[in-house]
């Protein structure tokens, strides 16, 4: 069994090479404009003592590809959308998905990404210094790697291995190019955390198993070693970021051996700070239900109350359905699940949803 899947890694491992090099030769031209005059002014001007030179991967596409993405000319939000598109395949439904946004709106933006990179002469070229683009270079390489991980695409699986491997493998790179930077390190670590349960995350028919009741016994442990040692290490240059906070929160998940043994209230804690840190109704959302987890469903469906923006987010229907269950509200329950079967567009998820739609029926 273990030989099948380390052959079907590799087979999997060559066919993402080849997508990624179809994919910089049908970019290069419809990006490419009169380089002869242009320079890349960010790495001109941004190189000092602690600038970092691409040598070795000048070969890597993805990453050349992201880092032109990832340009400081396009704003935070073209730059990872450009680059989910150009670099991770995906279509522009599933970024708008991803964003929440309507699909023309997404198409919008694309479009204007890819006409400014092309009017600004903007080169196909690696920076001499990653410099300002860490930000959204870790933005990128986490929505990425979101969207392998609970892929949004219709009729797809729940997973999607392709987009969260390569994100792992971005963000391997990065850290070895940037050893010292400890949000690197924290999104890294967090990646690895969430990769070491997808094993048990869906049964064999492929239908999502919730957290609490996954098999823990199909973890990946050396995954979960590598991740704390990773985390240990950020923690250490005490430069605390939003992606170490979040890889804490997967670290209290990963490292618990039953369901019993989560540290809720720790959990509680760091989403505080990370509400802090990040203004995000997705934060309050999670925030919300670590609460209710640790104080029960009434504490955390006062929290739910007071986060706005989400109406259209599947996830934060389901969550409502589920502290409402708990609550034993189950006509409330029931809408809520209707209203987050609705708006799920993830096949594996919608079954979810209808079978807790369901049962709370009964």
């Amino acid at each position: 069994w273990l030989h099948a899947v380390a052959r079907r890694k590799a087979i999997d491992r060559i066919r993402r090479s080849g997508s990624a090099s179809r994919r910089m030769a049908a970019a290069s031209p419809e990006l490419a404009g009169d380089h002869s005059r242009a320079t890349d002014q960010e790495g001109a001007e941004m190189i000092d003592d602690n600038a970092r030179s691409f040598d070795g991967v000048s070969g890597d596409e993805h990453l050349r590809l992201v880092l032109l993405c990832c340009h400081p000319a396009l704003d935070v939000d073209a730059q990872t959308a450009l680059t989910l598109r150009l670099v991770g395949g995906l279509t522009t439904a599933e970024i708008a998905a991803a964003y929440l946004v309507p699909d023309a709106t997404m198409a919008q933006r694309l479009v204007r990404a890819k006409r400014k990179i092309r009017d600004a002469g903007i080169p196909l070229s690696l920076p001499v210094a990653l410099g300002a683009r860490i930000d959204a270079l870790l933005g990128v390489l986490y929505l990425i790697f979101n969207e392998g991980y609970l892929s949004r695409g219709a009729g797809a699986a729940l997973v999607r291995v392709d987009l969260a491997d390569e994100a792992l493998r971005l963000t391997r790179m990065v850290a070895t190019l940037l050893p010292d930077v400890a949000e690197v390190e924290g999104l890294l670590a967090l990646e690895l955390y969430h990769l070491a349960r997808t094993e048990s995350r869906t049964d064999a028919a492929g239908d999502l198993v919730l957290l609490e009741d996954q098999d823990r016994t199909r973890w990946d442990l050396p995954m979960i070693a590598e991740a704390n040692l990773i985390f240990g290490r950020a923690m250490q240059r005490r430069a605390p970021g939003s992606y170490q906070l979040q890889a804490a929160i997967a670290g209290f998940h990963a490292n618990a051996r039953t369901a019993a043994d989560t540290d809720w209230a720790s959990i509680v804690t760091v989403y505080r700070q990370l509400g802090r840190l990040v203004d995000s109704p997705v934060i309050s959302l999670n925030h919300a239900v670590a609460v209710a987890m640790a104080d029960g469903a009434l504490a955390g469906l006062a929290l739910l109350r007071e986060v706005h923006g989400l109406d259209d987010y599947h996830l934060f229907h389901a969550a409502n359905g589920e502290l409402l269950l708990r609550y034993g509200d189950t006509v409330s329950a029931c809408a809520a699940f209707e209203r987050a079967i609705a708006l799920t567009t993830n096949a594996a998820e919608r079954r979810h949803l209808a079978r807790r739609r369901d049962l709370t029926a009964l």
